[in-house]
């Protein structure tokens, strides 16, 4: 998993409330567990005017000009701001893997769903909560502002604005840890490789058996 220390990219407003799961990548790409293939399906029913189907060459399917991530003065964006309970629906850890593989890093937000949430930290997105008041002022900052971009700073726990001033906000710590040296489950359980080898082996010996 990436390591997410500090970062500073352009900002894409969505200025949509719950914002569901289904929408952030549609049931019918769910069939694979790679991780990887998801990105270009991000918000797909949104993104396109057709409808999207898994393994589809997406090069030449007719895009909705409307749609947030189809402007061009948001190509690029690696930070996302949303309304209230974004991720909610239904639980599917592909939904921060599109949203990763698309380039954001943190989506700012003043809610999200539980699952969704847990889901993102265990893959290297950063969803920061901040209340609606803050998240407001960044609307209003970046809607009229091209290149508008933001500096994340995860050690300090800060979101740095463009003139300088700042929001901090909370994380819990061992997620900041795993964020910071850059563990997923796997990359935690993996430190320990050693240990567990001896541990194999010593069973090898003594329960033979069961490796028959």
């Amino acid at each position: 998993m990436q390591k997410f220390t500090v970062h500073k990219g352009l900002v894409a407003p969505m200025d949509r409330a719950n914002v569901d799961t289904d929408a952030i990548i549609p049931k019918q790409f769910l069939k694979s567990i790679r991780r990887i293939g998801f990105g270009q399906n991000l918000f797909d029913a949104w993104r396109y005017m057709d409808e999207g189907q898994p393994g589809q060459d997406c090069t030449n399917r007719p895009l909705n000009r409307d749609f947030i991530l189809n402007q061009a003065r948001y190509k690029g964006a690696s930070i996302l701001i949303a309304r209230k309970n974004f991720g909610c629906g239904s639980s599917r850890e592909h939904a921060p893997w599109a949203l990763g593989e698309y380039g954001f890093r943190a989506i700012i937000a003043p809610s999200y769903g539980d699952i969704f949430f847990n889901n993102s930290l265990k893959n290297g997105l950063l969803p920061i909560v901040l209340d609606e008041a803050k998240v407001d002022r960044l609307f209003s900052e970046a809607a009229p502002f091209p290149g508008y971009a933001l500096e994340i700073n995860l050690e300090a726990q800060v979101v740095i604005k463009p003139d300088g001033s700042s929001y901090s906000f909370d994380v819990e710590p061992f997620s900041k840890y795993c964020l910071l040296n850059g563990f997923d489950d796997i990359g935690l359980t993996l430190r320990h490789a050693e240990t567990i080898r001896a541990f194999e082996n010593k069973r090898k010996i003594e329960q033979p058996w069961l490796f028959t």
